[in-house]
């Protein structure tokens, strides 16, 4: 049979967690109690991007679309993938033809990589295949191998996918 422990001489000390700043309080004024820390200003639509990340040990197959960001920690396998932001991170494995602004390697990119501002291969990353882009940095340890090809901003422009017009109805002849 165990004994229960023998209480100490000192009582515990209450854990009290930070509390809320009320809403509808200021800061810095007579109504908000001294100590409370105030809330983070809150983000603007504009800085708020729809990010998908697939973590480590996901993998994921299929179409992308409409990312903002695109953040491959586990394994992507697309026949098309069109975000504004790519980052494959070192645990990271990318296969497929994608479609971006920028975009940063730090694992394995296996596929067709359209960049059309700036691509960057980090010292672990590692692209095989078809790499096109506007500006190129490859860190020391970076690896590319396949073909490469720098577009002119006229190819970057024109790579863009193009946002259907809506369909108007033709004009009745008199």
């Amino acid at each position: 049979m165990s004994m229960a422990p023998k209480p100490t001489a000192t009582p515990a000390a209450p854990s009290v967690g930070i509390r809320p700043t009320p809403v509808g309080a200021q800061v810095g004024t007579s109504t908000a109690p001294v100590g409370v820390p105030s809330r983070p200003p809150m983000r603007s639509e504009a800085s708020e991007r729809r990010t998908l990340v697939v973590g480590r040990g996901i993998s994921l197959q299929g179409t992308v679309s409409d990312a903002e960001r695109l953040v491959v920690e586990g394994t992507v396998e697309s026949q098309m993938i069109q975000a504004s932001e790519l980052f494959v991170a070192q645990s990271g494995v990318c296969k497929g033809e994608l479609q971006v602004e920028d975009a940063e390697i730090a694992g394995l990119f296996d596929g067709t990589i359209t960049a059309r501002n700036s691509l960057v291969i980090r010292s672990s990353g590692k692209v095989n295949g078809v790499a096109r882009c506007r500006k190129l940095s490859v860190e020391e340890g970076g690896q590319v191998s396949g073909q490469m090809e720098m577009l002119t901003d006229a190819q970057a422009t024109a790579s863009r996918p193009a946002t259907p017009a809506p369909a108007m109805p033709a004009p009745a002849e008199v």
